[in-house]
């Protein structure tokens, strides 16, 4: 028992110490949201005196925020749909299709996992410069979707591979089509991955700064970490604000990761035990 007690202690201490070193910026970042600029030069570490929306206030509406919150939204929930499409089909063609070349495409999607965006962002750019695609939504969304299109056809088709290809054999066999049994069946089946997936790719385009800032340079078609980026002056900062604006973008990731959980663990490790 002594030695059980002792070894739950050696589990919770750091596991405790891990987690108020992740809730403590939260913690300070709506602390300094608070305040006023005066108070925060002289303390910026002591408790605020009395909970001021002002800042929030004024950051949603006369910064910006809203419309950088409209045009994040829009963008991420476009990308995330065209991304569990394709996904989801290729994971399904791939996993589940017999057809020369296959095995190659799937290698060509891992490969495309360890290319760093750094890598590829000068010919994008140029690519999105040409087609006329600068500075528009359907170009910051099809840039998200060529980023992040390996990662969701690496777990749909990890996914896919452990359903039993009976079931599809079946299918076939009594006349189903390809779409058909890509549609009435796959679909269904593989609903527990895409969401998973989709979370995560909905983290990944929410949370983007260096595509977003590549793509919409013009003011008026910011995402909304950009525009919480803008919230800091050239000259002088005005902290409170700019904790402001961090408080706004960090609701949404902090409601997904409060309340959808179980499903970002479960897309994590999607493919992990088979595939």
């Amino acid at each position: 028992m002594r030695g059980t007690r002792l070894a739950r202690w050696a589990a919770a201490v750091p596991m405790a110490g891990l987690a108020l070193a992740t809730i403590y910026p939260l913690v300070f970042t709506a602390n300094v949201a608070m305040k006023t600029r005066r108070d925060y030069v002289l303390d910026r570490f002591s408790p605020a005196g009395s909970l001021r929306w002002d800042n929030l206030a004024e950051a949603w509406a006369g910064a910006g925020m809203a419309r950088y919150f409209v045009n994040s939204f829009v963008v991420v929930a476009c990308a995330v749909a065209l991304l569990l499409l394709f996904g989801s089909m290729a994971g399904f063609a791939l996993a589940r299709l017999r057809f020369r070349g296959s095995s190659m495409i799937f290698l060509g999607c891992l490969a495309g996992l360890f290319i760093p965006f750094q890598v590829i962002m000068v010919p994008l750019t140029r690519v999105m410069a040409d087609t006329g695609l600068i500075d528009t939504y359907p170009g910051l969304i099809l840039a998200y979707v060529a980023q992040f299109l390996p990662f969701t056809v690496f777990l749909m088709t990890s996914h896919y591979r452990t359903i039993p290809p009976e079931i599809v054999d079946a299918a076939r066999i009594d006349g189903g089509t390809v779409y058909g049994v890509y549609r009435r069946i796959m679909l269904p089946l593989g609903a527990p991955a895409l969401l998973s997936v989709g979370i995560l790719d909905a983290l990944f385009c929410w949370n983007d700064v260096l595509i977003a800032l590549l793509m919409m340079p013009s003011p008026e078609h910011r995402t909304l970490m950009i525009g919480v980026n803008a919230l800091r002056g050239q000259y002088s900062d005005d902290i409170p604000m700019f904790a402001s604006g961090v408080l706004i973008a960090a609701v949404p990731v902090l409601m997904i990761y409060l309340f959808l959980q179980r499903q970002i663990a479960d897309g994590v490790t999607a493919g992990s035990t088979k595939g």
